[in-house]
């Protein structure tokens, strides 16, 4: 058996992005948005950080307590989504229950919602259009395929899970590539049955070490979404890897896989994002520089009205001027 990487197909992505900024006088910026303090949240908040540093993304850090009213939280956020000097927006979900998630989704401006979550974006994707950001998660997903030369035109692709982050929009994407593609869930009949019959089968159930021996035949190819945590506190994914890793012709491992790459994926978006909006001259322009804003913006560094030494006013270098220290004294620290 194969198995599938994630850190290399990761590396190749980081690498394409830094070629394409090596040279630019200004960078892409990601804003980080983030309500209270769950681990999960801070767990891929770091990852994010430290991923867009390696690439030269700018980062801004917007961090909310988990008490924050809807009024103030969407006052925060419409400045966060108007300001000029961002490029894509990450929101952790779940929000905390006073606040509207579905609300404040569907206000991301669509040219900013890198991690594909709004229904303009998902429109977009299901409308087949290949500009559209698709979540993080199920580019990712492609990324593996395309890496590692799994062709996905005409084969049996079996899709266990039925979301919007992975299962809906990862079968469009299959779709797209000309794969035959079926949607399992829990209300499947003969499900073990129907995944032993796919070329490629896909688990993003998230019920750990689920799918076993049963579900898989020599020639398939699984691509584990799942992050979970098993009996002994240990990270899985949603195949009983031991089952399986010699009953069939390549897997990715949990951690390690697909899970590897959905940051990398991130900051493909945000370059991505950055060139539609700021109008990146990577053909005619010199050394590849975005053409600056008519107005830029002034951006807050320790609470002063000052630009970032050296760089014209609005620009940041990455991490720098990305902690907001004045505020209203209604409204919630931004770090």
């Amino acid at each position: 058996m194969q198995i599938l990487k994630g850190a290399p197909v990761a590396a190749a992505i980081r690498d394409e992005i830094k070629k394409e900024l090596e040279g630019c006088e200004t960078k892409p910026c990601l804003a980080i948005v983030r309500v209270g303090e769950k681990q999960e949240d801070l767990s891929y908040e770091r990852s994010a950080l430290k991923r867009m540093s390696g690439v030269g993304i700018e980062t801004k850090l917007f961090v909310f307590p988990a008490d924050i009213s809807m009024d103030d939280f969407s006052a925060e956020f419409a400045a966060i989504n108007d300001d000029p000097t961002i490029d894509g927006i990450l929101l952790f979900r779940p929000l905390p229950a006073q606040l509207n998630e579905s609300q404040i989704v569907e206000s991301i401006a669509p040219e900013k919602d890198v991690d594909g979550i709004s229904s303009a974006a998902l429109g977009k994707l299901f409308s087949g259009d290949k500009h559209a950001f698709a979540p993080c998660t199920a580019q990712a997903v492609m990324e593996i395929i395309h890496f590692y030369g799994i062709e996905p035109q005409g084969k049996r692709t079996v899709v266990l899970g039925r979301s919007l982050v992975v299962g809906k929009p990862l079968s469009m994407l299959l779709l797209n590539e000309n794969a035959t593609v079926t949607i399992c869930h829990s209300r499947t009949a003969s499900l073990p049955e129907v995944c032993r019959e796919a070329d490629i089968l896909v688990t993003a159930i998230g019920k750990a070490k689920w799918v076993d021996e049963r579900f898989v035949s020599e020639k398939t190819i699984v691509i584990d979404v799942g992050i979970n945590v098993d009996e002994n506190g240990m990270l899985c994914g949603d195949v009983n890897f031991g089952q399986i890793e010699d009953k069939v012709s390549m897997a990715t491992p949990v951690p390690g896989g697909v899970g590897a790459v959905t940051t990398a994926v991130l900051a493909k978006h945000v370059l991505e994002a950055a060139k539609g909006r700021r109008a990146l001259n990577s053909k005619g322009g010199k050394n590849g520089t975005y053409k600056p804003h008519a107005h830029p913006v002034q951006i807050l560094l320790g609470g002063h009205g000052r630009s970032a030494p050296g760089l014209p006013c609005g620009y940041l270098r990455p991490f720098e001027g990305t902690r907001h220290h004045r505020r209203p004294a209604h409204a919630p620290q931004r770090h």
